[in-house]
């Protein structure tokens, strides 16, 4: 190869990496253009805001604390009871492990 020839390739290939930096800016400024442009038209939001019902229960005082006893409410606290539909409709995560995977309990001392 002669010297001419190793320029001409040398500038070649530094139009094509100019050209290739020239549309990456370009691309870039555009993208950064659109983000902008939706941000202050686009401000929605995706979901109602969630408003509870109002409760009969606001009305009632609470019941008179006695010191050393029980810290009093006024709805008594009820245990959560499960749907009967639902019991054992509950399936496991994984299946059981096969008998050889399975170690023996391990000994208290």
């Amino acid at each position: 190869m002669t010297g001419n020839d190793r320029e001409r390739r040398l500038k070649v290939d530094l139009m094509i990496a100019c050209a290739l930096f020239a549309a990456g800016v370009v691309v870039s400024g555009m993208s950064l253009a659109q983000i902008r442009a939706e941000q202050r038209t686009e401000l929605a939001q995706a979901t109602q805001p969630l408003q509870g019902t109002p409760s009969n229960d606001q009305d009632k005082t609470p019941a008179e604390a006695k010191p050393g006893g029980d810290r009093p409410t006024t709805p008594a606290p009820e245990p959560a009871r499960p749907d009967p539909q639902t019991q054992g409709a509950a399936k496991p995560a994984l299946p059981p492990a096969p008998a050889e995977k399975v170690a023996p309990p391990i000994q208290q001392k």
